[in-house]
């Protein structure tokens, strides 16, 4: 891992970008003497880690004292995509356009960009580890397909916080049922793009006995402010 670049915020987190091979990321760390609790915050495919609100959930949970981590894995940000992704996607637009079914198409898509998302964020969970005011436990907080496989390949994942408003496919609906750490879920009840029957059945399918629905209302990027302070809360029960 080769720090790039490092500034002081005004809230008083560090932000440093960092490359480990050729995976670009960045670290919030708070002004508290480590090592402290980690928080890897994924992002949906395309959005940048540099995207205003992921940076915004970013420093608010490093200002709480954890630190956190995102990266863009394979295909989003600036990463190129494959050719396969980038013929996905242009047929997911036509589509929908058309008013054609996407199912299909979004299960290759996304499958595709899990496969080569959660092997790149356990190597970056394994250099972020070695930093000195880095510790443990580990949440995830974020895309809820990616969190899924990691969850139940990573047994470093304490506790997670995911998004329900992204396409989650089959092979991740199943590995839902092997997952039993604490779960806090976040449902968009008029998202536009994911059916709700869709979310409550995947949140019924966690095999955790500790796990959390906040629904509200509003579209795909409508969350509000304040779960994003009680998502600090949860991980304040499970990570500290």
């Amino acid at each position: 891992m080769r720090f790039t670049s490092e500034q002081r915020l005004d809230d008083g987190v560090l932000e440093r970008e960092f490359t480990l091979g050729e995976i670009p990321g960045t670290l919030w760390t708070p002004e508290s003497a480590g090592p402290v609790p980690l928080i890897l915050m994924a992002h949906n495919n395309g959005l940048p880690k540099g995207a205003d609100r992921l940076v915004a959930r970013a420093r608010h949970g490093a200002a709480y004292g954890y630190a956190v981590a995102t990266i863009d894995a394979a295909g989003c940000g600036d990463r190129p995509l494959s050719p396969a992704d980038e013929q996905a996607r242009a047929d997911l637009r036509r589509a929908m356009r058309a008013g054609e079914p996407v199912d299909e198409i979004l299960e290759s898509l996304v499958g595709s960009l899990v496969e080569r998302a959660v092997p790149e964020w356990r190597i970056t969970l394994d250099a972020l580890l070695t930093l000195p005011e880095v510790g443990g436990p580990v949440g995830y907080s974020g895309w809820t397909a990616v969190g899924i496989r990691l969850a139940a390949v990573e047994p470093r994942i304490a506790a997670a916080g995911f998004f329900a408003g992204g396409y989650v496919p089959h092979a991740q609906r199943e590995e839902a049922r092997q997952i039993t750490i604490p779960l806090l879920f976040l449902l968009q009840w008029d998202d536009e793009g994911n059916p709700r029957q869709r979310a409550l059945d995947l949140f019924d399918a966690f095999g955790s006995k500790a796990k959390t629905l906040h629904a509200n209302v509003g579209g795909h990027t409508g969350t509000p402010w304040f779960e994003v302070e009680d998502g600090n809360r949860f991980f304040a029960r499970h990570l500290t």
